[in-house]
This record gives C-alpha cells, sequence and structure tokens, in this order.
C-alpha cells in the first residue's frame, strides 16, 4: 500500500501532502507524514518488523494501555500539552491499533515536532535519563488488569539464555567451542549467580514490574531548549525485574569503550555515569522495595554477563542472530562485554555503597 492510501486508512486529520523516512531505525521502518493544513497535526508512520515483534497485536495493546495510563497519570499532576509528553496512538477509522495489508504491519502516531534527541551520553543527560525511566516505572508501578505481554517472550530471562548456551555448547555446529574454552569457562562460573532474580522470584521475594526494556537516552525527546518531553519506542515495554532498565543503561551507557571494541584497554566502567544515572533514577522510581534497591548494582552485572552469553551463544552457533562484519564479530563483541563485565564486579563494593547512600 503506499502512504496515501495508508494515510487514509486510519483517523487522521488533514490532507496527505508527504512522506520521507525518518532516522535509521534497526528495527522498524520509520517515516513522517506530512499533512497539508497548518492547522493539521503531522504523524509518524510505522512499518512494524513482525520478524521480530511476533504478536502484533499484543504489542499494539501492550503500548496503547501503557500510553493511556501514562496520559492519565500526567493529567493528574496537571501536566499540560499532553501530545508533546506522551505518545499518541491513531487509530484505524474501524477503530483497530494497526493495519496489515496481507503483507506488512502499519501503525500511525502523532509526530511531535520541535524536538531533539541526543545519543552523547553525559553525566548531565545520564541524570536526566535516570529521572525519566524511574518516572516511567513509577507511573506503571499501579497499572490495574491483566498483567502485559511479553512482547520478545524470555527477552531478559537469564535462565532462558543459559538454555541456548549450552544447547550452542554441546552441539557445537560450527566447531568454535575449541576456540573459546576459557570464555566457556568464565560464564558457566558465573551461572548460578547471575541467575539470582529468578531464585528471588520463585521464593516471591522479587516481584516483575512494567519495564521499558530499551533504557538508551536516545530513546528520549527532549524540546529544543534541552527540557525532557517524554519517552519514546515502546515496543519493547513489557514485565520484568527492574534490574534490567538499570542493567541496560549501564551495560550500554556506562561503557567506556564501544560494545565490540577491538582494544579491551579501553573498555571498563563509568562511574561517574552510573553515578548519575543511579541518582536520577532513585529520585523518581518511588515504587521500589529495599531489595530491588539494594539489587540494583546487580542488574549491571546483570544485563552485561547476559549480552556476552548472547554474543558468544551466537559465535557458537555461527552468526545465526546478530549482523556481523567479520568472522570473529560477535566473539569480539563477547571479549567486549565480558571486559566490561570484569570492570563492573570490581567496583561493586563502591556501587552498592552509593545506592545504600541514596536517599
Amino acid at each position: 500500500m503506499n502512504p496515501q492510501q495508508l494515510f487514509d486508512l486510519f483517523a487522521t486529520e488533514g490532507t496527505f501532502a508527504s512522506c520521507a523516512p525518518l532516522g535509521a531505525g534497526l528495527i522498524n521502518d520509520t517515516f513522517v507524514v506530512r499533512t497539508q493544513e497548518a492547522s493539521a497535526p503531522d504523524y509518524l508512520l510505522q512499518r512494524i518488523n513482525h520478524v521480530i515483534f511476533q504478536n502484533v497485536d499484543m504489542m499494539q495493546n501492550n503500548i496503547h494501555r501503557v500510553t493511556s495510563h501514562l496520559r492519565t497519570k500526567l493529567k493528574q499532576r496537571g501536566v499540560e500539552d499532553l501530545d508533546r509528553k506522551v505518545l499518541t496512538m491513531i487509530p484505524t477509522r474501524d477503530g483497530q491499533l494497526y493495519h496489515f495489508d496481507g503483507e506488512s504491519y502499519w501503525r500511525f502516531m502523532l509526530f511531535i515536532p520541535d524536538t531533539i534527541s541526543v545519543d552523547e551520553v553525559t553525566e548531565s543527560s545520564a541524570y536526566d535519563a535516570g529521572r525519566a525511566f524511574g518516572q516511567f516505572q513509577s507511573d506503571l508501578s499501579d497499572l490495574a488488569g491483566d498483567p502485559l505481554g511479553e512482547t520478545i517472550p524470555n527477552f531478559h530471562n537469564m535462565e532462558f539464555r543459559l538454555q541456548q548456551f549450552y544447547e550452542a555448547v554441546v552441539t557445537d555446529p560450527v566447531k568454535r567451542v575449541c576456540k573459546v574454552a576459557d570464555l566457556i569457562d568464565e560464564v558457566e562460573k558465573r551461572a548460578y549467580d547471575l541467575c539470582l532474580p529468578e531464585r528471588l522470584y520463585r521464593e516471591r521475594k522479587l516481584r516483575k514490574r512494567i519495564n521499558h526494556c530499551d533504557t538508551k537516552v536516545n530513546n528520549m525527546l527532549f524540546d529544543k531548549d534541552g527540557k525532557f518531553l517524554c519517552v519514546i519506542d515502546l515496543d519493547t515495554v513489557m514485565p520484568g525485574f527492574v534490574l534490567s532498565d538499570i542493567g541496560d543503561f549501564i551495560r550500554t551507557a556506562a561503557n567506556t569503550g564501544a560494545e565490540d571494541d577491538e582494544n579491551l584497554d579501553n573498555v571498563r566502567l563509568n562511574m561517574p555515569i552510573f553515578k548519575a544515572y543511579t541518582k536520577g533514577y532513585l529520585e523518581t522510581a518511588t515504587f521500589l522495595t529495599p531489595l530491588e534497591k539494594t539489587l540494583l548494582p546487580f542488574g549491571g552485572r546483570l544485563l552485561t554477563y547476559m549480552q556476552t552469553v548472547r554474543f558468544l551463544t551466537d559465535y557458537i552457533n555461527g552468526d545465526v542472530y546478530y549482523k556481523t562484519k567479520s568472522a570473529e564479530h560477535n566473539l569480539q563483541r563477547a571479549k567486549a562485554q565480558f571486559k566490561l563485565l570484569q570492570s563492573i564486579e570490581a567496583h561493586l563494593d563502591e556501587m552498592n555503597a552509593f545506592v545504600a547512600a541514596c536517599k
């Protein structure tokens, strides 16, 4: 279907004028749709990657419930200009949250004009991100009704990721296990300790919360003056442990090197970024139990270990999941993540002391 046909299918306002690609997203294809009238809004059009998000109906219902609840919370706090503070889904003219044309899944949202996003993580942007994601989780902590669905089942389930890892080691489909015996040993030595959240959950000591599950600083929008507006990219919002969101930010943003850094000397934990994010997060994440607060630094260790395992598993399997630039790319990724893991482990006492001191 062409963009104008899609525009007419959804409950849009105004007259279609143009459609152009927006950004360089790695998952969905995103376009900005402009209208002819100054009084009519512009829109975001997305083609959903249904290879990754296989239950589009569930995902769209998750997003609808989350954005509706966030809008209610903002209204209760007297926040104005809500269409700039929370994503607005546009249904089809017959009330559906997406359209399937027989080949692709499409959705519309309001375009939020005059905004910026940032990719560089500074102490200031890390603090803003911590406050934003902490508030996001706090606002969703009392979402009523049935639990949200898992848009990517077992996404941050450490026991599941280790099961995949062990299967790869046993089958050794492309005969690479012999090349990574030392790294396999390091993974196995930590396996029991890093499955702690699943054990605590079964013991009913740790509960599942609604998480964003992709807590990167570029998943926030700011106005042109640099003031935070809203959290975006809600496809992976689903139940999980609070450790996921703080852990993924530590893994991605508090790393002095690159995720696949060839020079492992570049890779270590950036403590100022960790402290800035954690300070902001704890200021707004008012729902945390004492156990959840205590485990926050463990979240950084957990998500970094998990990504080490996932890269190493894919390397052993012959690079079937992640796109690679060379035959050894996944191994280099695994080594860089493991180096970050070692740095986090070396700083755990300092990280724990910082969290304990935060009021």
